[in-house]
């Protein structure tokens, strides 16, 4: 475990973001075209990437099913749309979504560690974790502590995330940086690579409860940190978009980007996923228009 003042060293230690550089470079990024085949691919592939989520204080083990099914079949008039790469829940409805994903192959991710706010004991953040991977959570995403970040206190925050981690047993852990709150690039950029070295398995950008959520040079930032970091050791860390993202053309920017930042062996769902529960539906419109040139209006789908 590193000290307090070994990890502030290195974290102040990274190269500082160019804020001009990095919003005119994203910006460049979200002009680039793709022709109609690849605008296909490029669909299919952000369905299979998609964290169908929902993540409400209303939330009902009904509304759940409904869901999980929508993520297995997302497009009944469409048999060959892709399943989605995971559901998203509150950890006291893992079961009710394991049960309705049974045999799909699509894994449950629950939000964990006190979301959204992070203002818990450990020892509170370590049994939510446990109690969703006890009830089959394959995913579990945490919030840090963003108050111990911004007073500096990274050690704390490192500490956290390595017990998360550690609770999460074979799960997959996604730390949630909550972006909006870090108020410059730089700590972005800090923040990624204390997730990382911390053992996160992804680092994601928001809770998608406060904005602003995911934005295009926050992403950017975080591609170039996971690209930087396997350079560094070897280990190779995903990168989650959370919130803000709702239509196809956004969804095939942020595609871009990752194949121009990080690379094409970060195109799969392994490696990037999308935090959206209105994004599928634009997706569907969008790739029923392409196979049959009509557009069909957004009732002729399921609400999430």
């Amino acid at each position: 475990m590193p000290t307090g003042a070994e990890l502030r060293g290195f974290l102040h230690g990274l190269p500082g973001v160019d804020q001009v550089g990095a919003d005119e470079r994203a910006a460049r990024l979200g002009t680039r075209s793709i022709k109609t085949t690849a605008k296909a691919r490029a669909i299919d592939l952000a369905i299979s990437m998609l964290d169908l989520t929902t993540l409400e204080g209303a939330d009902t083990a009904g509304k759940v099913r409904a869901l999980c099914a929508k993520a297995v079949r997302p497009d009944p008039a469409q048999p060959d749309a892709p399943k989605v790469g995971a559901v998203c829940v509150y950890s006291d409805l893992v079961g009710v979504a394991v049960d309705a994903l049974r045999g799909s192959g699509i894994g449950v991710a629950s939000v964990a560690t006190a979301f959204p706010a992070g203002r818990a004991p450990l020892e509170a953040k370590l049994a939510d974790t446990r109690a969703a991977v006890a009830a089959g959570a394959a995913e579990i995403d945490m919030v840090i502590d963003r108050g111990a970040f911004l007073a500096g206190d990274y050690l704390k925050v490192h500490e956290e995330i390595v017990e998360t981690k550690r609770a999460c047993g074979d799960a997959h852990l996604k730390v949630i940086l909550e972006t909006g709150e870090l108020r410059t690039y730089d700590n972005v950029r800090r923040a990624s690579w204390l997730a990382m070295r911390a053992g996160a398995d992804f680092i994601k950008t928001s809770t998608g409860k406060i904005s602003p959520a995911a934005t295009p040079p926050v992403t950017m930032i975080m591609l170039e940190a996971v690209r930087d970091f396997r350079d560094a050791t070897g280990r190779t860390v995903g990168v989650k978009p959370a919130g803000g993202i709702r239509t196809t053309k956004d969804a095939i920017k942020y595609l871009v980007m990752v194949n121009e930042v990080a690379g094409p062996d970060w195109l799969t769902p392994d490696l990037f996923r999308i935090g959206a529960s209105s994004l599928l539906n634009d997706l569907l419109m969008q790739r029923r228009k392409l196979a049959t040139g009509v557009y069909s209006g957004p009732d002729h789908f399921t609400l999430d």
